[in-house]
């Protein structure tokens, strides 16, 4: 089994974390190093805390009693391994140290910086609210295989606190909320012919023509909720139509994504969506039907609750809206605030040249450490 030194600085721990490859459904290694780790912890540690497991997420909470709790979560898992295992660090052209690897980015240096942060101040014992730590399995997958969807449905006083930090990838910033995601799959049925008989047939794909159209014409909104603006966005992801170049198509269909501010409900951008795409009230003849191939609800940006504002000081009040899906939305479902927080360009997530400077670990641990470590922090 891998070693884990939660005493390391959390650079240091970020390259231990990247060397243990661990791709979405091969989690164990990782999963059994950070429960070894967090039990070695524990040993020492000024402030007690449990630690339990369920499959390849594991949780760490302390009980102390505090007014208020703050919940760190991460995800173990990354995407397949892409000749990027193990780190390499380099200089860039000013000097910085920047750490290559599959997960630097996405997200083993918010992990990092979380357990480094938990290990940290149970041992101190200079805590300012109770913790819950989960480091959790299948985020980059569907989502039955993601741990924290498994905690919300089976354990959810799990995720019970004032105030939850998911550390996805966000620059060093606060990137707050999320905005939600809505998939419809909208199918024609036509008749097949040959296509130099056309008449004789019913062109599927025209059927559905006049649906993309109305995509294509669709004016976005932008909103701003808590200072956060959210760029909603209507588009075609993906199409499908026709069996032969000489034929009339008798099926045609779509995926048409949705992305929509944390003002609407799942429902809300269901209803709004149909509306505008003209599908709302389709007979049952219809040409046209659709179905929901995949809906995630948003979450609003929560920076309104005192113990988030206290977090907003402490990283010296940087913050933007997060504008695509996290796993924030599992806190907000269950009333929690919850923001992003943690290492590296997003725009490096997934790369086969992921990375993240060093530096800016170095620099959210400290601040993470000054912001939990404060005088008692407001419920």
């Amino acid at each position: 089994m891998p070693y884990l030194d939660f005493d390391a600085d959390p650079v240091s721990l970020t390259a231990a974390l990247v060397d243990i490859a661990s791709p979405s459904h091969d989690e164990k290694n990782i999963a059994d190093a950070i429960e070894s780790a967090l039990y070695a912890v524990r040993k020492h540690a000024a402030i007690d805390f449990v630690v339990q497991r369920y499959n390849n997420t594991v949780c760490a909470k302390t009980n102390t009693g505090r007014d208020t709790r703050v919940v760190l979560a991460g995800h173990v898992d990354t995407v397949p391994i892409a000749d990027n295992v193990p780190h390499h660090l380099t200089e860039d052209a000013n000097g910085q140290t920047i750490m290559h690897g599959c997960g630097t980015t996405d997200m083993k240096s918010g992990l990092a910086v979380y357990l480094h942060v938990f290990a940290r101040l149970v041992k101190t014992g200079n805590l300012s609210c109770d913790l819950t730590m989960i480091a959790y399995e299948g985020e980059e997958v569907a989502t039955k295989y993601n741990g924290l969807y498994h905690l919300q449905r089976d354990h959810p006083e799990w995720l019970a606190g004032d105030l939850a930090l998911l550390g996805e990838p966000s620059g060093g910033m606060i990137e707050a909320g999320c905005q939600g995601t809505l998939r419809l799959k909208i199918s024609a049925r036509g008749q097949r012919a040959h296509s130099a008989r056309s008449w004789l047939g019913s062109n599927a794909a025209h059927t559905l023509a006049p649906v993309m159209l109305k995509v294509a014409d669709y004016e976005a909104r932008k909103v701003t909720i808590d200072g956060c603006t959210y760029r909603e966005g209507l588009n075609i992801v993906h199409l499908e139509a026709g069996v032969a170049t000489n034929t009339i198509p008798d099926d045609a269909w779509m995926f048409v994504n949705f992305r929509y501010a944390p003002d609407r409900s799942e429902d809300e951008a269901l209803a709004h969506a149909l509306e505008v795409l003209g599908l709302r009230n389709l007979a049952d003849d219809s040409l046209l039907s659709v179905e929901i191939d995949d809906s995630a609800g948003a979450a609003l940006p929560g920076l309104g609750a005192p113990v988030a504002k206290r977090l907003l000081e402490a990283v010296g009040g940087n913050y933007r809206a997060k504008l695509g899906w996290t796993d924030v939305a599992r806190f907000s479902a269950l009333g929690v605030p919850a923001v992003n927080f943690g290492c590296g360009d997003p725009g490096f997530a997934h790369k086969r040249d992921e990375q993240c400077p060093t530096a800016q670990i170095t620099q959210v641990a400290q601040q993470l450490v000054d912001y939990l470590q404060k005088e008692e922090l407001p419920s």
